[in-house]
């Protein structure tokens, strides 16, 4: 746990539009990397669509794609890819239904889902109760949070200690928090405070890394892994993952059998092997999961 054993986490990984790192597919993770198979109706789950969404044959989904490898844009600056966008897709087959995705701000998803602006959300969002109140959420992977630092670690950064650093974070994610905790632990120390960069997307704080206006930043782990291959050797991992927590994906409570519908969907799609094609696609198999719930217990 790196000394975070204490550490309260309310949000998770992701922020909003924008651009600012290397952006398109990575060799061997996504745009076309592998094709995957053909993902079939299943009858059973698709009666427990709500009427109204199965009416037009489409789920609209909320997501912010800025967080590559998990949802973001292709070359052409419009197409959604990512590993969660192919889940996304492979759970509408399942359930009879075509996806249509909308970009927004992290922050607003979850809003946008209780204001029926959006029928799912899928954009990493890590389970936690303080979310479960006002959505159901669909276990799909389990992920941590990861450090990276310049090639060489030349600022001899040390994860455990953080104090007087310039760290960068997306807003509105677990990290944010984290560095929250680690800037309590500095002032009961009497130590400096971290000096936070939040920015609005992930790709932007990747680019403040590779440009030196920070000495560090943190992110879940995939996208950390996904940033050292997009910028050519500048950047290296600092540890291993911690707090590793389910991602979810968000459909509004109330809805009658829907959260039961997609939960179904995304083990049938386990069940299958449609799930490890997916995963495998974006060299996920660390967070792989082998059970789907619906707002399951984390802890946090």
């Amino acid at each position: 746990m790196l000394g975070l054993a204490t550490a309260v986490v309310l949000l998770a990984g992701c922020g909003a539009g924008g651009s600012g790192a290397p952006s398109g597919p990575a060799p061997g993770t996504a745009g076309g990397a592998g094709q995957l198979p053909t993902v079939s109706k299943d009858e059973n789950l698709a009666k427990l669509v709500p009427a109204d969404i199965a009416a037009d044959g489409k789920i609209m989904i909320g997501t912010d794609a800025s967080y590559p490898p998990n949802e973001y844009f292709d070359a052409d600056g419009k197409t959604f890819i990512g590993m969660d966008v192919d889940m996304a897709k492979a759970v509408a087959a399942k359930l009879g239904l075509q996806t249509e995705f909308q970009n927004a701000a992290f922050g607003a998803i979850l809003l946008g889902i209780s204001s029926d602006k959006y029928e799912m959300g899928i954009s990493s969002f890590t389970i936690n109760a303080e979310r479960t109140k006002s959505v159901d959420m669909v276990s799909y992977f389990n992920v941590g949070t990861k450090a990276a630092v310049a090639a060489g670690n030349p600022e001899k950064i040390n994860l455990d200690d953080l104090c007087g650093k310039a760290v960068g974070v997306q807003n509105d994610t677990t990290q944010v928090e984290d560095l929250d905790a680690r800037n309590k632990k500095c002032q009961a120390e009497g130590k400096p405070p971290i000096a936070v960069t939040s920015l609005q997307a992930q790709t932007d704080v990747t680019l403040a890394l590779t440009a030196k206006r920070i000495v560090a930043m943190l992110a879940d782990a995939p996208v950390v892994t996904y940033a050292i291959g997009q910028t050519g050797g500048q950047l290296e991992a600092l540890g291993n993952q911690y707090l590793a927590a389910p991602y979810g994906i968000a459909v509004k409570k109330g809805r009658g059998e829907f959260a039961k519908a997609v939960q179904g969907a995304v083990q049938a799609l386990i069940n299958d092997g449609t799930y490890a094609k997916i995963v495998e696609k974006y060299k996920g198999t660390e967070g792989a999961v082998a059970k789907s719930e619906i707002n399951p217990s984390t802890g946090q």
